[in-house]
């Protein structure tokens, strides 16, 4: 044999076996690389087993829609005082064995939204296209809660169907198409209990028609926002709310809006008279405005080929508007390598927010929390949630023990800790071990600044423990990061009741007794059928007694402070001064300047047409204060509304102040 052909012949089999090396090597790296991870940006985290590109994408869409909401409201600032947790996944098929049921079976939706009082939850399925616009709509109601003031229905839902016909890609978004004819998974959000034969097919077949609902109806309409999923979308009501608010955009007309909300909400106007107030047209012209919009974008809305109704105004319009978008290179963040049985963990802590899958998700961790190997805090604390949900409390602090062992840094475990004794609490009884509620709860606030429940239950724990004030900062800080909660509204008119702030809390109840939520509405009406008894005896009546939580008052919170609960003493109520009588009076202006030379009282000076007022607040700590974060004693030049009673040490005393 030849010795070249020899030579060759070794050099291919040396060369095949070094490719061989090569891709065993490759598997072996492969099979190292985690399964699963969790991408971070500045103000979203995902977990996933996708991959870091795909986890990197999911983080660049919510980045951009978070931006486009800000945009849209010309919002500086973004609030998000609820953690939210998005966990997005490879395959369908565990998609399907996490998702919600419709009719017995997983949603097809490929996403889908929960909330809860802990934190807040998406859930994506990475194997369909674009699987984040499944939950563009509740994202929307998201940001809304925690960014706007309390609206009617027609502008949460209009602004959300209007918000979910979103496209993007890496240079611009796009927002404005038929939402209903855009996302073919709406289905999934029908009312199980309403079937059609023939159902419309889109918001434009549903504006159609000859007949809406006159827009005074539609602006009166009642309708709780607080949920997502609540009903039927394939209606005229959510069809107008989203024409109404592309209308709205399109023409620059939301300052306006805003306008609207001051007359109807803070003046109680009529709705006609604040439509005219607001728009400078009656409620038929506003709606004829609205119809030949609509008409006006038929042919873009529909296929080519039809034509625009006979008679329709010519108006300047375009169906999609346009929105500077982030890019990849915008986007900062980390990833992280996450265990497979803290990762599972981890989802079955969410799957036990989902009522048809909670006793799958316990079965899912006892085999984790029994394997010395596979043992995690997380399974702990998942298992201490589900021990919550039935009222276990003993069994939920056995577990939170134990996971407080495995990791004493984890701040979920000392937040739980204070949702328990919350929970045993809320319904009347006195919170158990209130000063180590206290003390888990500034750690919790430590790692997490903005989370609004932690204020909430602070609050609450405060009051209990005798500090009036400092209850009302946390209150405060709490509705400041989620202005629309009505509980923690609730929770304020209980302390403006423990405080003798008579006239704050009844005008508060006489708010909240016309709720939404019937849990509230309720307390409302109690609180205000007892407050003439408090006011007098210190208590409600005796057949009311248990529903109602036993407060104290001490001289100052600085016991409170320290979380020392035994410092609350019990003290007979001081005869009640002679009751406010003034009438709250309504003024919108320009802030001058403040005056805060006497801290924490504060003075501002408001210019309203020729007339110049001193309104004053005795704390501006505690003011209610809408439109900003906080009361600052630097503002000026700002247009304002006040809520203010004539008189008094000043031209006024403020009773509320909205930043515009």
């Amino acid at each position: 044999m030849r010795p070249d052909f020899m030579a060759r012949a070794f050099a291919f089999r040396y060369l095949f076996l070094l490719v061989l090396l090569l891709c065993a090597a490759r598997r072996v790296a492969f099979a190292a690389e985690p399964s699963w991870i969790r991408v971070s940006s500045a103000h979203f985290s995902v977990l996933t087993d996708a991959g870091e590109k795909n986890g990197r994408d999911v983080i660049l869409r919510f980045e951009q829609m978070r931006s486009v909401f800000a945009q849209l409201l010309s919002k500086t600032k973004v609030n998000m005082p609820v953690p939210l947790d998005i966990i997005a996944v490879k395959g369908d098929e565990e998609y399907a064995r996490i998702a919600p049921l419709q009719r017995g079976k997983p949603i097809s939706a490929p996403g889908f939204f929960l909330a809860g009082e802990d934190r807040d939850y998406i859930v994506l399925d990475l194997s369909a296209d674009d699987s984040w616009r499944a939950v563009a709509h509740p994202f929307a109601h998201l940001l809304l809660n925690f960014n706007y003031p309390p609206t009617q229905g027609w502008f949460d839902e209009g602004f959300a169907e209007y918000f979910s016909s979103i496209t993007m890609d890496n240079r611009q978004v796009l927002l404005g198409g038929d939402p209903e004819a855009i996302l073919p998974w709406r289905d999934d959000l029908l009312d199980t209990r309403v079937q059609f034969q023939n159902p419309p097919k889109s918001f434009t077949d549903l504006l159609s028609v000859p007949v809406w609902l006159s827009i005074p109806d539609l602006f009166s309409t009642r309708h709780d926002t607080s949920t997502y999923q609540e009903g039927m979308h394939h209606t005229l009501f959510y069809a107008e709310s989203w024409i109404v608010m592309h209308y709205l955009i399109s023409q620059n007309k939301l300052s306006e809006t805003g306008a609207y909300f001051n007359a109807v909400e803070i003046k109680k106007l009529p709705v006609d008279q604040a439509i005219q107030q607001a728009y400078g047209v009656n409620a038929a012209q506003f709606e004829e405005a609205v119809k030949n919009y609509f008409h006006s974008l038929l042919p873009l809305l529909q296929p080519e080929g039809t034509t625009r109704q006979a008679g329709s105004a010519k108006v300047s319009v375009q169906l999609y508007q346009s929105y500077s978008a982030l890019g990849p290179t915008d986007i900062g963040g980390s990833v992280q390598s996450v265990p497979e049985n803290q990762a599972k963990s981890l989802i079955a802590e969410m799957a036990l927010r989902i009522p048809e899958r909670r006793d799958q998700a316990v079965k899912e961790l006892d085999p984790i929390v029994a394997d010395q190997k596979r043992n995690n805090s997380i399974a702990h604390r998942a298992l201490a949630f589900a021990h919550l949900q039935r009222k276990e409390f003993s069994e939920a602090n056995e577990e939170l023990d134990t996971a407080a062992e495995l990791d004493g840094r984890d701040p979920w475990v000392r937040f739980y800790r204070a949702l328990s004794k919350y929970w045993q609490g809320r319904d009347g009884r006195s919170f158990p071990g209130l000063s180590n509620m206290i003390q888990d709860l500034r750690v919790v606030l430590d790692w997490s600044p903005d989370l609004a429940e932690a204020y909430n239950m602070l609050a609450m724990a405060r009051l209990e423990g005798g500090g009036v004030n400092s209850a009302l900062e946390s209150m405060r800080a709490a509705i400041a990061l989620s202005p629309r909660n009505s509980e923690y509204l609730l929770g304020l008119a209980q302390i403006y009741m423990a405080g003798k702030k008579w006239d704050d809390a009844t005008a508060l109840l006489e708010r909240l007794k016309n709720s939404p939520n019937v849990k509230v509405e309720q307390q409302a009406r109690q609180n205000l059928q007892d407050l003439p008894t408090i006011k007098k005896y210190g208590m409600p009546s005796q057949q009311n007694a248990p529903e109602t939580k036993v407060t104290y008052a001490q001289s100052d919170d600085k016991a409170d402070e320290q979380g020392n609960e035994s410092s609350a003493v019990a003290v007979t109520p001081a005869p009640a001064s002679r009751p406010d009588t003034r009438k709250v009076q309504f003024l919108k202006g320009r802030l001058v300047r403040v005056d805060c030379a006497n801290d924490p009282v504060a003075i501002i000076t408001v210019t309203s047409g020729s007339r110049t007022l001193k309104l004053r607040t005795e704390n501006y700590k505690s003011l209610l204060i809408i439109g900003a974060d906080e009361f600052s004693c630097t503002w000026s030049g700002r247009p304002i509304a006040a809520n203010y009673k004539p008189g008094g040490k000043a031209d006024g005393d403020l009773v509320s102040l909205e930043v515009q």
